[in-house]
């Protein structure tokens, strides 16, 4: 198997790796970032937070890499996650959440139960449709209410309508999760996290990670490849 490792040109913070290549990255901490208005949070994040980039191809079948990156940060309440992403083909046939997001222009958020076993999955398009669930496996998940998908802050550059874009372009998204929604009081010192860029029925199918990923198909349902964010 063939993992390549593709970054942006952007200036890019600094990341560390451990002795299995898995990557680690600081969360910095913004008081209050869940109270913000909408445009404040995204120039705050934008201007003060370096992007990391989400350019592992772990399979040469899927060599497409659109450009991609993640910013994160933290409140006491809350984590903030801003993704911008420059691609060929812009979809989002998914208007309405917990349907097949990952088909679409969609990144994805991908973190251990700080609290034991499992892991919870947020996924999301380029409209701000999400999918969200608490997994036991891929196949063994209890997916979030209405209550629960509500209390996720979407902010989208896009309009939340239907989209076929052939031409492509740039989009960014933010989604801001409470803590509580991951079965904690306040900020942990870490989290076991990976972060994705996919699109399973774009003109070109694509799977990008983080951190690498060492399987042999495409999957991207693997806590044991997940990296380390530290919340600082």
């Amino acid at each position: 198997m063939i993992i390549l490792f593709i970054c942006t040109t952007m200036k890019l913070q600094h990341f560390a790796t451990d002795e299995n290549g898995l990557k680690s990255m600081e969360a910095r901490f913004i008081r209050n970032i869940e109270q913000l208005h909408d445009n404040e949070i995204y120039l705050i994040m934008h201007d003060i937070l370096q992007p990391q980039p989400i350019a592992c191809v772990n399979w040469a079948e899927y060599d497409y890499a659109p450009q991609v990156s993640v910013r994160v940060a933290h409140s006491d309440e809350a984590l903030a996650i801003m993704f911008e992403v420059e691609e060929e083909h812009l979809l989002a046939a998914n208007t309405e959440d917990n349907g097949s997001v990952w088909e679409d222009s969609c990144v994805e958020f991908f973190v251990k139960n700080p609290n034991g076993e499992g892991y919870f999955n947020f996924e999301m398009n380029c409209i701000g449709t999400l999918l969200a669930a608490f997994r036991r496996a891929r196949n063994d998940a209890d997916m979030f209410s209405a209550e629960k998908l509500a209390a996720v802050r979407r902010i989208c550059s896009l309009e939340h309508k239907q989209l076929d874009k052939a031409e492509g372009g740039r989009w960014w998204a933010i989604e801001i999760i409470p803590f509580s929604l991951l079965g904690l009081d306040s900020a942990p010192e870490s989290l076991q996290a990976n972060f994705y860029k996919c699109g399973d029925k774009c003109r070109r199918m694509h799977f990008l990670s983080w951190s690498p990923i060492a399987l042999e198909q495409p999957n991207f349902h693997c806590p044991e490849f997940f990296g380390r964010v530290e919340l600082i």
